[in-house]
């Protein structure tokens, strides 16, 4: 059970980042725009911390992937 409530959180997390980014597209360059762009981020964010927490592993971001290979070779 705790399966599944995590999958419809996580889900409902990614779903209003996604939502939220595509009203800030449709907003004019400026203040609001790009709160709304970091209220996507922070949710984003969020959804992969929820499933760090869950003892999911998340997959990180694509620049800490770099920064980390670099640092190694």
């Amino acid at each position: 059970m705790g399966k599944v409530v995590f999958l419809y959180r996580s889900l409902a997390y990614r779903n209003a980042a996604a939502d939220i980014l595509r009203k800030a597209r449709k907003l004019p360059r400026g203040a609001e725009r790009s709160a709304a762009r970091r209220y996507a981020r922070a949710l984003r964010d969020l959804a992969r911390t929820e499933a760090w927490l869950e003892g999911r592993v998340a997959r990180e971001p694509r620049m800490e992937q770099r920064m980390m290979s670099a640092a190694s070779a």
